[in-house]
């Protein structure tokens, strides 16, 4: 299965803040230079993950962005969910379905293991491998 742009440059916006040292608030303009992301679209991924409470924002000279929570309480799936919306649900069962019961089965449950994978790993996580390595 294969990540969104979205989601991977939402996940690389918010490690970016998260490898900050200080606690001051980093400009989309900055996240942008050290990402290598298109500062546009990252704009709106930014917008996203603010709306889900992962990150704040801070207007006027000296703003930008910092995390609203530390990095060990954002898991990859909180920033997946934030600009991917909520997993696929099981609707309730077509008389007559031609096989679109079973595979709807199928998607929930990938879903649902990406989402258990995604859960295991924190922006924390994400911090401590880029600074030893990146070591599995």
């Amino acid at each position: 299965m294969k990540v969104s742009t979205r989601a991977d440059y939402a996940a690389r916006a918010l490690l970016s803040l998260a490898l900050r040292t200080d606690d001051r608030p980093t400009s989309v303009k900055e996240i942008a230079e050290r990402t290598t992301l298109p500062q546009p679209y990252l704009e709106q991924i930014l917008l996203s993950v603010k709306g889900a409470g992962l990150v704040r924002s801070k207007r006027g000279v000296g703003g930008g962005y910092v995390l609203a929570r530390p990095p060990a309480e954002i898991t990859l799936a909180d920033i997946v969910g934030a600009v991917e919306g909520p997993a696929p649900t099981l609707t309730a069962p077509h008389d007559h379905c031609e096989g679109h019961c079973v595979l709807q089965e199928v998607w929930v449950e990938l879903a649902e293991e990406t989402r258990k994978i995604l859960d295991r790993f924190t922006l924390a996580d994400l911090v401590d491998r880029t600074r030893v390595g990146h070591p599995l």
